[in-house]
């Protein structure tokens, strides 16, 4: 990684990427990138890094345990309504 770069949001929502970066990461026009937002900000990946990105994020975590909770809890809370 080479640096912070600032870019703006334009008035139909649009950013530019400055060419440089664009270059490092060998995004030709027509790439296509995922927004992820996150609570600190907005990560712009290529849509073949995210399966990296979610193996770094879900290490070690008890996925299926984790929506069988989730669903547990959301049945109790339809089941009191």
């Amino acid at each position: 990684m080479s640096g912070t770069e600032t870019v703006r949001v334009g008035n139909k929502g649009r950013i530019v990427l400055p060419a440089g970066m664009r270059q490092r990461r060998d995004w030709a026009e027509g790439t296509t990138l995922v927004a992820i937002e996150t609570e600190t900000g907005v990560l712009l990946a290529e849509r073949s890094a995210l399966e990296t990105i979610l193996r770094e994020q879900l290490s070690g975590a008890d996925v299926v345990a984790s929506l069988l909770e989730e669903r547990r809890r959301a049945s109790a809370a339809e089941d009191d309504a």
